[in-house]
């Protein structure tokens, strides 16, 4: 089994709720969103690890945590060894060039008063100072051609108004890479792009992992798109992990509810293919107040009171596998007898 390049325990990250000057007279307790709420895994060197969700689960949140761009409430993330919450603000910055992020947006993600050219180089001007002008410039353009930014100089001293979002995005990408590091934080990076450059833009995230060894956390609500890059997935629901396993064993035999009600809203070009299980009721409950036991079970269509609203269900192996873990009391706990789809 490959090592561990980023081991995560226990996170937590819970944002206070702003009271209000009657609230905070009379001494009224503080609120707090449980945007994540105990999560552990693991993310190997050299594998795409998927981490997916419906927007407000917390995907998003673990991954600044991961980066450190979030300080957590609890809990620890340990990268290549090192555990992140015990360094200076001075010893993580000489780490960032290890760790790197693609956000969703890349219109947002970069300064429109910075050239192609100069939003790329910055990175380097932080953490290589021992490259020369010169040598920066030469970097910056062959990370514009590593992107299929060609010719490099011609896009050098664009400004990101002038190109396209698919091209955004690629630049996003070089921006990352220019430091050579081992892990990104790719946080929905398709999302804002085209449709018809989804696709090669997953390809070059693709070629870039095998041409520089990187390791990946790949964020998305859409598992869709995690099968085609993903080896290891962990899907999550209002701030906890509900499965985690490879990629093969969660699509072809998902277990908790939650996860197959992801998959089967998964389009399938089949006029005749019909849904086998209904669909989640309601809405995501508030993280404020989440539901007691699994959180999941307001909305789950096979829910038994008394069971799944009473503790919080752990992760545990589906059918012996250590691989593959699901949190449901009815799927892998002593109560799978009570499975009515069973």
């Amino acid at each position: 089994m490959t090592e561990a390049l980023v081991q995560v325990r226990d996170l937590r990250k819970w944002f206070p709720v702003k009271q209000g000057f009657l609230a905070a007279l009379t001494g009224e307790e503080r609120q707090y969103v449980r945007a994540v709420d105990g999560v552990s895994f693991d993310i190997r060197k050299g594998e795409v690890f998927g981490l997916a969700g419906e927007s407000g689960s917390g995907k998003s949140t673990v991954g600044r945590l991961v980066l450190r761009l979030l300080e957590p409430t609890d809990g620890s993330v340990v990268f290549d060894g090192v555990d992140l919450a015990g360094l200076s603000a001075e010893e993580m910055r000489k780490l960032r060039h290890r760790m790197q992020v693609v956000f969703q947006d890349p219109l947002a993600s970069l300064n429109p008063r910075m050239t192609i050219g100069e939003a790329i180089e910055h990175p380097a001007r932080i953490h290589m100072p021992q490259l020369s002008p010169e040598e920066r410039r030469a970097l910056v353009l062959r990370m514009l051609e590593q992107v299929g930014m060609v010719p490099p100089e011609f896009f050098y001293s664009k400004y990101p108004h002038q190109i396209s979002g698919g091209q955004r995005q690629r630049i996003v990408f070089a921006r990352g890479m220019i430091t050579a590091p081992d892990l990104i934080v790719a946080d929905e990076p398709i999302a804002m792009a085209d449709v018809s450059v989804r696709a090669l833009l997953l390809d070059l995230m693709m070629q870039l992992k095998d041409e520089f060894d990187l390791t990946y956390l790949f964020i998305t609500h859409d598992l869709a798109t995690a099968k085609y890059v993903c080896d290891r997935i962990a899907v999550m629901y209002l701030g906890k992990i509900v499965e985690v396993g490879p990629l093969e064993d969660v699509y072809t035999n998902p277990q908790h509810p939650y996860t197959r009600a992801l998959l089967d809203a998964v389009p399938v070009p089949d006029p005749l293919h019909r849904r086998t299980e209904p669909l989640p009721a309601g809405e995501i409950p508030n993280p404020i107040n989440p539901p007691s036991g699994c959180r999941f079970h307001p909305r789950c269509p096979i829910a038994q009171e008394g069971i799944c609203d009473g503790e919080i269900p752990p992760l545990l192996p589906v059918a012996g596998n250590p691989e593959h873990r699901a949190a449901c009391f009815l799927r892998t706990g002593e109560y799978q007898h009570l499975d009515p789809l069973r």
